[in-house]
C-alpha cells in the first residue's frame, strides 16, 4: 500500500498543480451485483495515466459520494494510489475527495494523506444551511490536515451558494492551494475570482475549472476584476472535471491547445467554436435536459461502449440513464468523433485489463 508522500514528491505535486494540468474525476467500476470491480477500477486508472492526465481526483462526485456509506472510501483511494505509483514514475497530483461533517472530513483527510494523496477537494454540501463562520471554521480544520482545494459545486447536484466574501475568507486560509470552480454559472464563477483578488491571494490560490459547460472558455479567458482602482487578471490553469473522465486523451489534447491559445494576444474563432462543441458533448454526458439525473451513468455509458466498464451500474439502483440519453450519447459521439479517443482505447484496452 502506498504510504505518505515524501516532502520532495509533495512539493513536485504542488508545483504541477500550480502550473496547471488535466485531472479527471475517477469513476467507480462496479459489477452486476453493484460490488467493486477491482480489475476494471485499475484499468480506468491506467487509462487516465496513459492518456496523459497530470493527476486523478478520487472519492469525488463522479466516484459517487455513496462509497462512504458502503465502506469503500479507503479501498477505492488506495487502489488508485497504488496503481498510479506502480504504473508510471511521472509526477502526478493525487486529489482525494473530502465530504461530510467536520469530524468525517478531517478523518478522510488523514486517510488520504496516509495513502499518499497530495491535496483534498472539499465538498461543503453536508453543511448546507450553516453560517459562513461555521463553513470557514470547518475548512480551517480540514486544511490543517491536508493542502486544500475549494469546491464550488453547482446546486443541482448538492452544492450551495457561496459569496465573494466567503471565497475571500477561504482563500486566506493557510494551506489552501486551489479552488475548483464548478457552479455552472458565469456570475458565480466571477464571484470566486473576486474573492481571491479581494484576499490578495492570486499568487497563492490556483484556479481549476469544474465548469463542464464551458471548459474551453474557462481555459482561454482572462478573468479581470478591479482592486484599489487597478485591474487584476487571473486565469484558470487546469481542470478537475467529471467530463474529463471520458475521452481523456482528447481532453489532454484540447487542454494543450487551450494553453497555447491563452498565451496569444487573441483567442481564435476556431477555439471559441470548440467550446460550443465540447459543451454539446457535455449536454449528453451529464444529462442536462433531465437536470443532471444521469450525469454519472452517462459517463459510465461512454466508458462501457469503449469496453473499459462492463456496465453502467451505480451504487444507487435509481441512478441510470434517463429516457433519450443513450440516443443523445450516440448523437454526440457521431458528430464529435474527432474529440473522442476510441482508437486509443481500442489499441490499449487489453493491456489495461491485464
Amino acid at each position: 500500500m502506498t504510504g505518505q508522500a515524501t516532502p520532495q514528491a509533495q512539493q513536485a505535486a504542488m508545483d504541477l498543480l500550480r502550473e496547471g494540468t488535466v485531472i479527471p474525476a475517477h469513476p467507480l467500476a462496479l459489477n452486476a451485483d453493484r460490488q467493486l470491480d477491482e480489475r476494471r477500477q485499475r484499468a480506468l486508472t491506467r487509462y487516465y495515466l496513459d492518456a496523459g492526465s497530470g493527476g486523478l481526483a478520487v472519492g469525488v462526485h463522479t466516484t459517487q459520494f455513496a462509497i462512504r456509506e458502503v465502506g469503500l472510501y479507503e479501498r477505492v483511494l488506495s487502489l488508485a494510489a497504488d496503481e498510479a505509483a506502480s504504473w508510471t514514475d511521472r509526477t502526478l497530483v493525487m486529489v482525494a475527495g473530502l465530504a461530510g461533517p467536520t469530524a468525517q472530513a478531517v478523518n478522510e483527510a488523514k486517510t488520504a494523506v496516509s495513502l499518499g494523496y497530495h491535496a483534498g477537494l472539499l465538498s461543503l454540501a453536508a453543511l448546507k444551511g450553516q453560517s459562513e463562520d461555521a463553513l470557514i471554521a470547518h475548512c480551517e480544520q480540514v486544511a490543517a490536515e491536508i493542502p486544500l482545494i475549494g469546491f464550488y459545486l453547482q446546486p443541482a447536484v448538492g452544492g450551495l451558494h457561496l459569496s465573494p466574501h466567503f471565497w475571500a475568507r477561504f482563500a486566506a486560509i493557510p494551506n489552501v492551494v486551489a479552488i475548483k470552480v464548478a457552479p455552472f454559472n458565469r456570475y458565480r464563477t466571477v464571484d470566486v475570482v473576486r474573492g481571491i483578488v479581494d484576499a490578495g491571494a492570486e499568487d497563492k490560490v490556483t484556479l481549476y475549472t469544474g465548469n463542464d459547460d464551458h471548459i474551453v472558455l474557462d481555459l482561454v479567458t482572462p478573468f479581470t476584476v478591479m482592486r484599489d482602482g487597478k485591474p487584476v487578471t487571473l486565469r484558470f490553469k487546469g481542470g478537475l472535471l467529471g467530463h474529463w473522465s471520458v475521452w481523456t486523451k482528447g481532453a489532454v489534447e484540447i487542454f494543450k491547445r487551450c494553453r497555447a491559445e491563452a498565451a496569444k494576444d487573441a483567442v481564435s474563432a476556431d477555439m471559441l467554436a470548440l467550446d460550443s462543441r465540447v459543451t454539446d458533448c457535455n449536454s449528453a454526458f451529464f444529462d442536462v435536459v433531465n437536470d443532471f439525473h444521469g450525469c454519472i451513468a452517462g459517463c459510465h455509458e461512454i466508458l462501457r461502449r469503449q469496453g473499459l466498464l462492463e456496465g453502467i451500474w451505480c451504487l444507487d439502483p435509481k441512478e441510470g440513464l434517463s429516457p433519450g440519453q443513450a440516443e443523445e450519447l450516440t448523437r454526440v459521439s457521431r458528430l464529435h468523433a474527432d474529440l473522442a479517443d476510441d482508437d486509443f482505447v481500442r489499441a490499449n484496452l487489453s493491456r489495461w485489463l491485464d
